[in-house]
């Protein structure tokens, strides 16, 4: 759109190019645009009453001679209808004389002037959009965060006559995870796990080797000689199915979020384990009896079709998703989990299809539909969770997750 044009009710620009045999100037082209065209058209379409009332524009002539001939641009504001001005557009093309030359018009284009306006309300809109993510997302999700750890910290129980440390979902959890210490448990609560239970010392509670000869139980202890000891001890009185320890040097207490969800997702089955570390054979082999009793027990209940057994990433995932419960919201998350994005319900399609980077879960409060499946295998999404699923096929690549 040049400069100076006259553009308040503009809808439309018609562009259009003009060759001639000779030599003209501008007025010559504009007085052969209005002659030429005068009686061409029905008298609603002639041209010095359409630019009298304002329904066109000023017409704008840029051209220049070279050799003899004449070559140049007609740009004319419109401010009628598609058909119109597409009538009018058209009529260009029937001058073949300006001033004393032959001449030859072209329509090039019709230009919507909505349509560019739009673009730009779009793209203006995209820098503004980014902006506030910039300046404003990150400090509002570290409120978020800062709240939520504040709250988590408040929701440590106790477990037993022993009063241990542990988190609110020990009493109902089909999975529970066994660290050494309260600090363990205030940190695995403040990354949303909240199945934990601490022994204490070195002295492991027989209470704590009762439950896990009922729960599905991961051993969660240090990399040093303590969570040995305690490890040691754990397989001696309890029923321990899987292992994982922090890395070597390091505490529970002291893990990022990373660390600690990457050790949970490494845990290995505990005779697995024992093969690979050198744990006295006493332990190993008490282990492996309480594990044979564990296995009749659940086999000789068989038939009472008790739920499946849940691993810690999804009951991790259900806590997560109990926070958007009512909200009408849901966010993008990381492969550490770290949210990415909070989008709303009705935008989440989209809000999907425009992903780029890694997006390794998204989670929502609504119903999962084949939809969002498709576009969430195409995305490369490892992971949807949300209270409902109603789907027909599910992709191999993708892990569903849902309350019911």
């Amino acid at each position: 759109m040049g400069k100076g044009e006259e553009l308040t009710t503009t809808k439309y620009l018609i562009h259009a190019q003009i060759t001639a045999n000779g030599i003209v100037e501008k007025p010559d082209v504009v007085g052969a645009v209005f002659g030429q065209t005068e009686g061409l058209l029905s008298n609603d379409l002639d041209l010095r009453e359409l630019q009298r009332t304002g329904r066109i524009g000023r017409i704008q002539v840029n051209i220049h001679s070279n050799s003899g001939r004449a070559k140049g641009d007609i740009v004319i504001p419109s401010s009628l209808d598609r058909v119109e001005t597409a009538i009018l557009a058209a009529s260009l093309e029937t001058i073949n004389r300006v001033g004393p030359c032959e001449a030859e018009i072209q329509t090039l284009k019709v230009e919507d002037v909505r349509a560019v306006k739009r673009e730009q309300v779009v793209n203006r809109a995209k820098e503004i959009y980014k902006n506030m993510v910039e300046s404003v997302g990150p400090a509002s999700m570290k409120m978020i965060e800062e709240v939520r750890e504040a709250m988590r910290v408040h929701e440590i129980s106790e477990y037993g006559d022993d009063r241990l440390p542990a988190g609110p979902s020990i009493h109902t959890s089909d999975a529970i995870i066994v660290v050494e210490g309260r600090s363990d448990v205030l940190n695995l609560l403040k990354y949303g796990i909240k199945n934990t239970v601490a022994v204490e010392g070195v002295s492991v509670p027989q209470s704590i080797g009762e439950l896990s000869k009922k729960r599905t139980t991961t051993a969660f202890v240090d990399g040093d000689r303590g969570g040995e000891l305690i490890l040691k001890e754990l397989l001696q009185i309890g029923d321990v199915d899987y292992i994982t320890r922090a890395p070597q040097g390091k505490e529970v207490e002291d893990l990022e979020k990373d660390e600690v969800l990457i050790a949970l997702r490494d845990k290995v089955p505990t005779a697995q384990f024992l093969a690979n570390h050198n744990i006295l054979s006493e332990s190993k082999n008490n282990s492996n009896n309480n594990r044979r009793d564990k296995n009749q027990n659940r086999k000789q209940q068989k038939f009472n079709k008790e739920p499946e057994v849940e691993d810690d990433e999804v009951i991790l995932m259900k806590d997560m998703l109990k926070e958007f419960e009512g909200t009408g919201c849901g966010a993008i998350l990381d492969e550490a989990l770290n949210m990415t994005k909070e989008v709303s319900i009705e935008n989440i399609y989209e809000e999907m299809k425009n992903i780029e980077g890694t997006a390794d879960t998204v989670i929502f409060d609504g119903i999962i539909s084949q939809r969002l499946v498709d576009v969430a295998s195409q995305k490369g999404i490892n992971k949807l969770v949300a209270f409902k699923a109603n789907i027909v096929k599910k992709p191999h690549n993708l892990k569903i997750i849902t309350i019911e």
